[in-house]
């Protein structure tokens, strides 16, 4: 077994009627799963309201408060754990992109930007004023989930959208990037440097890709994330050596050759460049 796993829906929720979404309140969730305070990913979308409680969630290596009115949003593959106070109290909401997109049709998860990983933040805070926005979703997706009624999945779908849109908002008032006419852009080359970032690290491909000249994919970057293209690349290819490095499983060599590179030495230079540390040192400082 992988020192550090992925979890799927199904490690949740033992209910075949709705085995790709699990919806619980936090202290309910961490009885019989105490487990997820250990770096873990899934291979879902994971929401986490906290309405109490406070502690520290470390997402992607990046550390963030959890306080009254934080909620986190976090997409596939990405690792993160906790350490949590024993009065923290919220909801929890697991669901595929599979069950999603297919409900509603037209309309894709990928849609809300809050999801994004390159220029979002996996983090909100929602005061207290704005609570009552939200918390009543969550209330009512709890209150459904423990009942047996007709289109009972229909209204929690219906009731995570409400949830999706309200993020939305609050998204939008919070980072003024959201509205920027660059946006379609960045959101493309997302999608592609998911597709190709371990085969492919030069920006022109991507420029390429997207119909648009090197200098103009950089001038977008720069615009919108205070990066260049090959910074926002490399950060990618970084994020995800990191993710392989805390499994103890994979030897160094074997992870420089799954994102790309054929020359060890070349990618143990690479590294230290990015984050000071050779693959082996940033490897013994995890737990």
């Amino acid at each position: 077994m992988k020192r550090y796993p992925v979890y799927s829906v199904q490690n949740f929720n033992c209910n075949d009627i709705h085995r790709d979404f699990y919806v619980n309140t936090f202290k309910e969730h961490l009885k019989s799963h105490s487990f997820v305070e250990e770096p873990h990913r899934h291979d879902s979308y994971l929401m986490v309201f906290f309405t109490n409680g406070s502690g520290q969630h470390e997402v992607d290596f990046d550390e963030f408060e959890i306080k009254k009115g934080s909620l986190f949003v976090l997409q596939p593959g990405q690792m993160h754990h906790w350490s949590l106070s024993e009065d923290v109290e919220g909801f929890v909401v697991i669901f595929s992109q599979e069950l999603y997109n297919l409900y509603f049709g037209q309309k894709n998860i990928n849609e809300y930007n809050f999801y994004h990983s390159i220029h979002n933040r996996p983090e909100m805070v929602f005061e207290e004023k704005e609570t009552p926005k939200i918390q009543p979703y969550f209330d009512l997706l709890i209150q459904e989930n423990n009942q047996e009624n007709k289109y009972q999945l229909d209204k929690m779908l219906n009731l995570l959208d409400c949830i999706h849109i309200e993020i939305a908002r609050k998204y939008n008032e919070t980072y003024s990037h959201q509205t920027h006419s660059y946006n379609i852009k960045i959101d493309k080359f997302e999608i592609l440097l998911e597709q190709y970032f371990r085969t492919e690290k030069l920006p022109s491909f991507y420029a390429g890709k997207l119909n648009i000249t090197l200098k103009h994919l950089n001038r977008i970057c720069n615009e919108i994330l205070q990066k260049t293209a090959t910074e926002v690349i490399m950060n990618r290819v970084i994020l995800e050596i990191k993710r392989m490095l805390i499994d103890k499983q994979l030897a160094v060599n074997e992870i420089a050759y799954k994102v790309g590179y054929e020359d060890y030495s070349y990618f143990s230079r690479l590294f230290k460049k990015q984050t000071g540390l050779s693959p082996t040192e940033f490897r013994s400082t995890m737990r």
